[in-house]
């Protein structure tokens, strides 16, 4: 990935991630209470930023691990 993409992608990408995981977490938590959407949105956007920084990262280090994983597995050194 090249140019503004590169920034552009971890985030998109994490508040994806987090929109689900955090849902899910917090619906496992708490079940439906009245005020779901304010816990859900706290876990949000506490996670968010988190995960975001995070993936600057980790997206490189993944890269790296995808590559020697697929080449062990396709034979090559």
């Amino acid at each position: 990935m090249d140019g503004k993409a590169r920034f552009i992608f971890p985030v998109v990408m994490t508040a994806m991630m987090v929109f689900v995981v955090t849902l899910l977490v917090t619906i496992i938590n708490l079940g439906v209470p009245p005020d779901f959407l304010w816990q859900w949105a706290k876990a949000y956007f506490l996670a968010w930023p988190v995960a975001a920084v995070s993936a600057y990262f980790a997206i490189p280090v993944a890269r790296r691990v995808t590559g020697r994983i697929v080449a062990a597995i396709e034979g090559k050194p």
